[in-house]
């Protein structure tokens, strides 16, 4: 799994990889846990490049999620397709998160 995290400001573009199985999404939310830590609560979760997210990492999107809202923030989510997108829709957190078609 691959991850690529850009920031500006209070803001960061954070684009996912590969496949996220239950061994990534540990290290994937450390990270972000991190960049709420430093003060950046405006996300952008760039998951076209992602072919799988099982449940695990869709638990880490929503964690994520939370703490973004309780900080005063937002996190977007963009380029669903594929596999990723169908699991979205079936789950209907496309209904609860943010997701922009960028």
């Amino acid at each position: 799994m691959k991850v690529d995290i850009s920031k500006s400001g209070s803001g960061a573009r954070i684009r996912l990889g590969g496949s996220m199985y239950v061994e990534d999404s540990a290290s994937v939310r450390e990270q972000l846990i991190g960049l709420l830590e430093e003060g950046i609560i405006n996300l952008t979760i760039d998951l076209s490049g992602l072919d799988y997210v099982d449940s695990s990492g869709l638990g880490v999107l929503i964690s994520i999620h939370k703490r973004c809202l309780q900080k005063g923030g937002k996190m977007v989510i963009t380029g669903l397709r594929g596999m990723v997108e169908e699991l979205f829709r079936l789950t209907r957190l496309d209904l609860v998160f943010n997701v922009s078609q960028q």
